[in-house]
């Protein structure tokens, strides 16, 4: 088997735009959390101390978290495609390298959720015959997604295999 894809670093970047999806990402449930602790600490005067405290601290450590952490998930997540198979490393404490061979490619999926569409993103599901489940590509620009999509569906029909 000397065809087969070695595990290296993939050299695409997601699209700039996840770093303020993250954010969002980030800062909703925490100025949720935050408003609720303030509102109920406003609301019960016997409560009003531990309660506004700690919505104090929650926005804070919340603002640092969405600002510093998307741009370090930035640096990390990374992808790519070639002939024989798609590469990405994911991850933020515990990073995942994974390698599907086009051989393996059962179904290419393409979601965009809400939020994703307000930022013009998509995400690129690879489903493989593995037990490691699939390979997700999550933030991508909506055309790109798009193309990925069409370029993986015409390589893994072009490669011979059963995708089991």
């Amino acid at each position: 088997m000397t065809n087969a894809p070695r595990l290296r670093a993939p050299r695409q970047w997601l699209d700039p735009r996840v770093t303020t999806w993250w954010r969002v990402l980030v800062a909703l449930p925490v100025a949720a959390m935050s408003a609720l602790l303030l509102l109920l600490g406003l609301v019960i005067e016997a409560a009003r101390w531990w309660l506004v405290a700690p919505g104090l601290a929650v926005a804070a450590v919340g603002g640092i978290a969405a600002v510093v952490l998307p741009r370090w998930w930035y640096r990390l997540h990374r992808w790519e495609v070639t002939d024989t198979a798609v590469f990405t490393r994911t991850g933020w404490f515990w990073q995942t390298w994974r390698v599907a061979p086009m051989s393996r490619i059962q179904t290419v999926d393409t979601t965009r959720g809400p939020l994703q569409r307000m930022f013009g993103l998509a995400t690129v599901t690879v489903t493989t015959a593995s037990s490691a489940g699939p390979v997700v590509i999550a933030g991508l620009a909506d055309e790109q997604a798009r193309d990925l999509a069409e370029e993986l569906t015409r390589i893994t029909d072009e490669t011979p295999g059963d995708a089991t």
